[in-house]
């Protein structure tokens, strides 16, 4: 295992991801709604030497609910539009990655892939996106082009909803095989920009993507050139098999969800499965899991920390990743055992912020850094090239 193995990845969302973060006593509740919260927290992680940040979204309101709202008032709700919050943050950053998120449900593919595009090339090659499928009923009545049915917790496993939840994954297949069309849209050297001549662009390297499927029709080409990255990183959350074979069909990049180390060895094998059964080609997935984390230099004084944000939210956290409480050298041990099994990286999802997000790049970092199993700097432009993807070559030109 050399320095360069192991990737890090932290995922920003409001004061934090316990409910009740933003009643932390160095919480900045006020300020969650403003373009400079946002860039401390970016700038942070990128002095930390992450290899990128992500940004939550959805259609709804957070809630703590399986079904939809849930009519608390004493948590965080609402959020900022995390693609134009990335583009907002890009000019502030050199090298760290900017991933948000998207609804593949309801959010046409042709507007997501201009506006992903525009990150990368305001951020100089460091975009990503997570789509996501939203299969709430209030997501779908924002819209009003469709009815779906009303969720319940105890329908988990009904065999209706498990057919909805099949049938959006494959309208999230279409979108992103849409979005990344359109990337390829343009050749790279589509724009000619010749003054003598007055041409500015070569109209025979722009295609038109005639993409026709059950849930899109979209002709092309898109409005914005080819991104820098060729494919901005796609990434995808995942839980079970469908969920792993959508990312396998789609993504460059999945995060799971493992609560101990034989569950992260059995996920490991899953995803491989999921691999092989959609006869995935080129570059395998390169596997994150994802960690809930509360950091401290004592364990005891992380525990009970969790314990009061706990006692204020009024029930204990529950999360569908594992939640970790303890020092920033424990952590560390879990994350280098895990790798061996064949974890290329983490995300971890800071428990408050700005603690556990500096606790992760001022103390975790070093402790990974003194073990030689971190970078000390930057060496790379581009999110791909940090995590060893090349930059795809576009499909015309391999027709051609």
């Amino acid at each position: 295992m050399t320095a360069s193995d192991l990737h890090l990845a932290v995922a920003l969302d409001g004061a934090g991801w316990h409910p009740a973060a933003w009643r932390n006593p160095a919480a900045r509740p006020g300020d969650l709604f403003t373009a400079g919260y946002w860039a401390d927290l970016v700038t942070e992680a990128e002095a930390g030497l992450l290899d990128f940040v992500t940004f939550e979204d959805s259609l709804g309101l957070q809630s703590s609910r399986f079904e939809g709202p849930d009519g608390r008032t004493d948590q965080v709700r609402g959020r900022l539009d995390a693609v134009l919050l990335a583009a907002r943050l890009a000019p502030l950053t050199s090298s760290i990655g900017l991933v948000p998120t998207t609804s593949a449900t309801h959010t046409e593919p042709f507007h997501v892939s201009t506006g992903i595009a525009t990150l990368d090339f305001v951020s100089n090659g460091r975009a990503g996106w997570r789509p996501q499928v939203s299969v709430r009923s209030g997501d779908a009545a924002h819209f009003g082009r469709r009815e779906f049915p009303r969720l319940r917790i105890e329908d988990r496993d009904d065999p209706a909803l498990a057919a909805h939840v099949a049938e959006l994954f494959g309208e999230a297949t279409d979108a992103v095989e849409v979005v990344r069309r359109l990337w390829d849209s343009w050749q790279d050297d589509a724009e000619i920009r010749d003054v003598p001549t007055g041409r500015f662009i070569d109209r025979d390297k722009l295609h038109y993507i005639d993409f026709a499927g059950q849930w899109f029709n979209v002709k092309g080409p898109s409005i914005t050139p080819r991104p820098p990255q060729g494919q901005p990183l796609i990434t995808a959350l995942a839980h079970d098999t469908i969920p792993y074979q959508f990312a396998a069909r789609s993504a460059d990049l999945v995060y799971v969800t493992p609560h101990s180390r034989d569950h992260a060895t059995t996920i490991i094998s899953q995803v491989h499965d999921a691999e092989v059964a959609v006869g995935r080609q080129g570059q395998p997935l390169k596997i994150f899991a994802d960690l809930l984390v509360f950091l401290d230099d004592d364990p005891a004084t992380a525990a009970q920390r969790k314990a009061r944000l706990d006692a204020l939210d009024g029930t204990q956290l529950s999360s569908d990743a594992l939640v970790f409480t303890g020092t920033p050298s424990q952590l560390a041990d879990l994350l280098l055992d895990w790798h061996e099994t064949g974890y290329h990286g983490y995300r971890l999802r800071p428990g408050t912020l700005p603690h556990d997000l500096t606790t992760i790049t001022q103390r975790l970092i070093p402790q990974l850094q003194h073990r030689n199993r971190y970078r000390h700097a930057y060496s790379t432009t581009t999110l791909r090239e940090r995590l060893g993807l090349p930059r795809p070559a576009n499909r015309h030109v391999q027709v051609a």
